[in-house]
């Protein structure tokens, strides 16, 4: 894979699973008595904690994977099994519990720092996000692609950042509606990539084992 193939897969993975347009949704309804300026600036805060936090576990994965003494697919393995849970809800235009409750959106409506959570953390880099970009980065070895990774993060929060400054002009234009479509869409894909963390899990833990024997 060339790196710019590369570099398009790591992206779409990683936005699929942000999925900032179905976080509209919820970001409009904790800021609905904002100003624009007010929340322009919580969305803008937010957006760089959950960038800060996405690239803190993508450098600091495999320390973490040899501390505990957790190979990466088998990571791979749980990861792809909690994607999937999360695609099953998208694709039922269901608010993740992977990400955050109903429960925790309502408790949150009065809070000053709910750009720390449930914003940044979990709505934006939630168990998902830090799954993925471990598994990522665990499975290369080659430091250009590693750049490559720290590359489509970035641009996935810099698309982040654009979608929340935006969000009530987007909700304006396509509407709840739209967005429901949008993140049935992207639930699709989130399973697909799920399937393929599971199989290559597998696949690379009984590859292992076999030549152990």
């Amino acid at each position: 894979m060339d790196d710019l193939a590369f570099l398009t897969y790591a992206f779409i993975s990683i936005f699929v699973i942000v999925n900032p347009i179905s976080g509209v949704v919820t970001f409009i309804s904790l800021t609905s008595r904002m100003t624009f300026e007010e929340k322009n600036a919580l969305a803008k805060k937010a957006v760089f904690l959950a960038c800060i936090i996405a690239l803190f576990f993508a450098i600091t994965g495999n320390l973490m994977l040899d501390l505990f003494g957790i190979n990466v697919d088998s990571l791979r393995i749980a990861g792809g099994i909690l994607l999937f849970h999360v695609a099953l809800d998208m694709m039922f235009a269901k608010v993740s519990r992977e990400s955050i409750t109903e429960h925790e959106i309502s408790e949150s409506q009065e809070r000053s720092d709910i750009w720390i959570f449930p914003i940044a953390l979990p709505l934006l880099t939630g168990p998902g996000t830090i799954t993925t970009v471990i598994v990522f980065m665990g499975s290369t070895v080659s430091y250009g692609q590693k750049f490559l990774i720290v590359l489509s993060i970035l641009l996935t929060f810099l698309v982040c950042m654009v979608i929340f400054l935006s969000s009530r002009r987007i909700y304006n234009h396509i509407g709840y509606t739209g967005m429901l479509v949008f993140t049935r869409i992207m639930g699709l894909f989130l399973a697909a990539l799920a399937a393929d963390f599971v199989t290559t899990g597998i696949w690379n833990v009984y590859t292992a084992l076999s030549s152990a024997l």
